[in-house]
């Protein structure tokens, strides 16, 4: 079965309260290296959709100014 994939507001959600988790200290110690390795899977989904979508913006753009008509 193929992994869902998550939004990114979603991600965002979850990373904030892994953050608040552990800052708070509710976090057993026992389970702090799991939430830290699910907060770095996070981060790099949401680096990746940031990456995604400002190729795709600025392809928009591109195709945008291509399109404009000369004055």
């Amino acid at each position: 079965m193929a992994k869902e994939e998550i939004k990114y507001g979603k991600a965002v959600e979850e990373l904030e309260g892994i953050l608040e988790r552990i800052q708070s200290g509710g976090v057993d110690i026992d389970d702090l290296t799991r939430e830290v390795k699910r907060a770095v899977e996070l981060i790099k989904l949401c680096k990746s959709k940031i990456e995604k979508t400002e190729l795709e913006i600025k392809e928009v753009v591109k195709d945008f100014e291509k399109a404009k008509p000369e004055a």
